[in-house]
């Protein structure tokens, strides 16, 4: 009789053409004539990641047109400030600075940034300002005005914030109370 069984399902053991493995466990034998030995399982390497970016600021550059924008706020009015570099064209509203702000004060205080960091003549400004009073829109132009710089250039923030021009002034009215005449003030008090 021949060592190969005749029929697949009275084989107990693998058959001759499946090669068998020694378990990565079992102790290192010397192979036998009739087994085959496979080699050990190659070190599994991770697949190489994508790269993936990393996340940096953004590069301060300038928006869409070539301006750089800031935003700001003082009491109930907002004003949305571009800038760009040129020679010292100033418009708030379609208007001029003297045309817009009438009291000395507002004026100087809406070009104070560009006079703190030595950009006055350097860039033009155009300003969007829109609630509020004189005081309170000065104060939005300044801050946006402050914010913008900074956009555009990095350097010139230490110079602005250390004459606070890039701190939000959040003072605002204080609201009315009932049974009082104002925010604080009282109706004459009457013993009897």
């Amino acid at each position: 009789m021949s060592d190969v069984p005749s029929t697949p399902q009275e084989t107990p053991g693998p058959s001759p053409e499946a090669p068998t493995a020694v378990p990565p466990t079992a102790p290192a034998a010397a192979p036998q004539s009739d087994q085959v030995v496979a080699a050990p399982p190659a070190p599994v390497t991770p697949a190489a990641a994508p790269v993936v970016a990393t996340a940096t600021a953004p590069k301060p550059g300038p928006k869409s047109g070539g301006y750089f924008w800031g935003t700001g706020r003082r009491k109930t009015a907002v004003a949305r400030v571009r800038i760009k570099p040129g020679e010292g064209k100033f418009l708030i509203n379609k208007r001029e600075i003297d045309a817009h702000f009438f009291m000395m004060r507002d004026r100087t205080d809406v070009v104070a940034p560009l006079k703190a960091t030595k950009m006055l003549g350097k860039v033009d400004v155009w300003v969007n300002v829109c609630g509020g009073g004189q005081t309170g829109q000065a104060g939005a132009v300044s801050l946006g005005l402050a914010r913008a710089l900074v956009q555009s250039d990095p350097s010139l923030q230490e110079a602005l914030r250390g004459g606070k021009f890039l701190t939000r002034d959040d003072r605002k009215v204080e609201r009315k109370k009932p049974g009082q005449p104002g925010a604080r003030k009282r109706f004459q008090f009457s013993k009897r």
